[in-house]
């Protein structure tokens, strides 16, 4: 997928969601930024076009998104939905975890996002995964080979 260009605000705003993370993201992403989903690289809070994703594996074409109390309301509902309607489109898929679901049901929600990656993974060599800061590789990742859409509420 080619780079999209990102505003100098939204990748600021990206930062600052990385800094402030909920106790759910904290300890999922402690989980994924060790590869330890497949060795699948994952990346957070990640700007895709006027949106910003929890996390995002490019390799599998995978969004995984942790929805709090916020994400009960109605409007938020029907913006979530939209969203994840233009994801789709663009050849992700998309879980939905509610933040209990991580905190209370980690292994669970941790084989769901392994099950969703490998569905979508082909035979062909994997791909390799950013650097680290400060230089490096930490592993690889999986090629796409299918669309599927959202999985919304997901339960491990």
């Amino acid at each position: 997928m080619p780079h999209a260009i990102v505003r100098e605000r939204q990748r600021g705003r990206a930062k600052q969601l990385r800094q402030v993370m909920t106790p759910a993201e904290t300890l999922l992403w402690r989980y994924l930024k060790a590869g330890r989903v497949d060795g699948l690289g994952f990346r957070r809070q990640t700007p895709i076009q006027n949106y910003i994703v929890d996390f995002l594996c490019h390799s599998a074409k995978l969004i995984v998104e942790l929805d709090g109390v916020s994400h009960d309301f109605e409007e938020q509902m029907r913006a979530d939905e939209k969203r994840d309607a233009f994801f789709v489109s663009e050849g992700f898929q998309v879980l939905r975890f509610r933040n209990e679901q991580v905190m209370s049901h980690l292994e669970g929600v941790v084989e769901t996002i392994r099950q969703a990656a490998s569905s979508r993974a082909s035979g062909s060599p994997p791909s390799l995964t950013l650097p680290h800061k400060g230089g490096g590789n930490s592993g690889a990742g999986a090629d796409i080979t299918q669309n599927t859409g959202n999985i919304r509420g997901a339960q491990p």
